[in-house]
């Protein structure tokens, strides 16, 4: 259990905004700092779902209540994931060769098609939010529970890039692949049960991930923590457009 808290609190430092309550670290805790980001993304979700209640309740104006809502995961993370993901459409929509692409991704200035996919990503996520003037908070919490949980899944079992972090990182296996799976799959079934058809949003999540990633792991051959940004960012697009549009 200790080597679990301790990979919890690990995922919270690395991966959260959020000041960490528990600042510490052990390497060989690493496999499950990744197993506990499912964990993480309850925080993410908790933070999201809070902000929606009380601007609900307070009857907060419309453009602003969006504004925020559309903000609130990336606020919560540090705009970590929003780095992964426009590196990644950097490097895709060049169409260069692999071996570019791959230099493109890990290029630190920002290129023009990394600028215009995040103006379509924040206006897109901005209308979602505009056009529901009420939001099933059940669903909106577990949208970052699903995403991480298949990040946990896609970054402990697909092939690392020979550049990523994750390249010389230990493989997790028997329990810390089990649990983000346990996660993900309540995370997946609960919300429908108890929510209708708007719970199926943190399973769109998971689809929109698993696309995302799909797509980045064979046009740069391999697996990094940018590809998996890229996932997150555009999974939990697909969540709220399906939170957004069903009733």
């Amino acid at each position: 259990m200790k080597r679990w808290f301790t990979g919890f609190m690990m995922s919270w430092g690395m991966f959260l905004a959020i000041p960490c309550p528990c600042r510490i670290w052990d390497e060989k805790a690493r496999p499950h700092m990744v197993a506990c980001l499912p964990l993480t993304g309850g925080v993410v979700g908790l933070v999201w779902a809070a902000m929606a209640w009380l601007l609900q309740r307070l009857g907060c104006p419309a453009p602003l209540r969006a504004v925020l809502l559309a903000a609130a995961p990336w606020l919560v993370t540090g705009f970590l994931h929003l780095d992964g993901y426009m590196d990644v459409c950097d490097a895709l929509l060049s169409r260069r060769d692999l071996a570019t692409r791959q230099k493109i991704l890990k290029d630190s200035h920002c290129g023009a098609f990394a600028v215009i996919c995040m103006v379509l990503l924040a206006v897109g996520q901005c209308a979602l939010f505009a056009g529901a003037p009420w939001l099933r908070l059940l669903p909106l919490g577990a949208i970052p529970v699903a995403s991480r949980a298949c990040a946990s899944v896609a970054v402990q079992r697909l092939r690392p890039m020979g550049t990523s972090q994750y390249a010389a990182m230990q493989r997790g296996t028997g329990l810390q692949l089990v649990f983000p799976l346990v996660c993900l799959l309540a995370a997946c079934v609960v919300p429908p049960v108890l929510c209708g058809a708007a719970g199926l949003a943190p399973l769109a999540a998971a689809a929109g991930y698993c696309l995302a990633v799909w797509r980045g792991f064979r046009q740069l051959d391999g697996m990094s923590g940018d590809i998996s940004g890229f996932g997150l960012t555009l999974g939990e697009l697909a969540g709220a457009a399906v939170l957004c549009f069903v009733r």
